[in-house]
């Protein structure tokens, strides 16, 4: 049971409400992270399988020093500008290694762990969430960088309106009762406070005036897993290093044919395999598909391209 797992996923839902079948927790701003050890060293995961131990060195440090010697846990990787849950600021990290680099970013990260999957060489995923937290409660001896999610077992429609008045992304209700198995489930539920997901990067547009390494992402998701469909394009959000960073990477992605079966009427378009995922906020979606006052939040590490669809309720 120990090594990398394929972790339980949140659908997102307009539907809120409160249940004592039900808890609620915060739904963090970070990157998810599989936590495994089997008698050794502690490992770290993405969760689309990558490993994450040389990025957050300090996080396995503690894993090893707080927890038993076999178990396999759930959580998310986040960072914090002053008391603030910041994805933007967790981007310092997510591609460096090296003890130097990493210190010299000056980003502190913590690791909240909401699940646990095996423990002491026994399998979790069978028994129901309440009593796989309990256990989780016990297992790790939580203080900093390693923190313990705790969460609320009823007044989820109250817990969601003092959510979004603090500025979180929102909550995730889980069904008390549920077990943990992979993939997208209904036991697991969304309330965003905030509009914001992952889009594929298929392009970009050239700068204008001052500005460096290009004008605006062009962005889209998978319809059915085979179509990358058109979302539209995306030209706020980023600092001066994010903007020199993308179109470096992007420049070793080049393509001549736009890989979006919709057409991309923009000028001065460049087109790239669809291989980065951006984290996107935006308003609403238009009646034709197209995103309303989208900006870049990030980008993730965590997710293959090929899995970004379109989040509906």
């Amino acid at each position: 049971m120990n090594g990398f797992r394929e972790p339980m996923l949140a659908s997102l839902t307009e539907r809120r409400f409160s249940s004592g079948d039900w808890l609620y927790e915060r739904k963090f701003d970070g990157m998810r992270a599989i936590a495994a050890r089997d008698g050794g060293r502690p490992e770290l995961w993405s969760r689309n399988g990558n490993r994450l131990d040389e990025r957050f060195p300090e996080l396995v440090d503690a894993l090893e020093e707080l927890g038993g010697p076999r178990f396999t846990a759930d959580g998310e990787i986040v960072a914090f500008d002053g008391r603030v849950m910041s994805f933007a600021r967790l981007q310092a990290r997510i591609h460096l290694t090296g003890a130097a680099r990493i210190a010299a970013t000056g980003v502190a990260v913590y690791y909240y762990l909401f699940d646990l999957l095996s423990y002491d060489g026994q399998d979790m995923t069978g028994l129901p969430l309440r009593d796989r937290k309990r256990i989780l409660r016990r297992a790790f001896d939580f203080r900093d960088p390693l923190r313990y999610s705790v969460h609320r077992n009823s007044d989820g429609e109250a817990f969601y309106e003092q959510a979004c008045e603090r500025g979180w992304e929102g909550l995730i209700a889980k069904r008390a009762t549920s077990r943990y198995h992979p993939g997208r489930s209904k036991e697991w539920l969304k309330f965003k406070c905030v509009r914001d997901q992952e889009f594929v990067v298929g392009g970009y547009t050239d700068p204008q005036g001052s500005r460096a390494g290009f004008g605006a992402l062009l962005v889209g998701y998978y319809d059915r897993g085979r179509t990358l469909r058109y979302a539209g394009k995306v030209g706020t959000g980023y600092d001066e290093r994010t903007l020199r960073d993308l179109r470096r990477r992007m420049d070793g992605l080049a393509q001549d044919q736009s890989p979006f079966a919709d057409p991309v009427r923009e000028k001065g378009a460049h087109w790239v395999r669809p291989k980065l995922v951006a984290q996107v906020g935006f308003s609403e979606w238009t009646p034709d598909g197209m995103l309303r006052h989208p900006r870049y939040r990030g980008e993730r590490i965590d997710k293959p391209a090929q899995d970004v669809v379109r989040e509906t309720s």
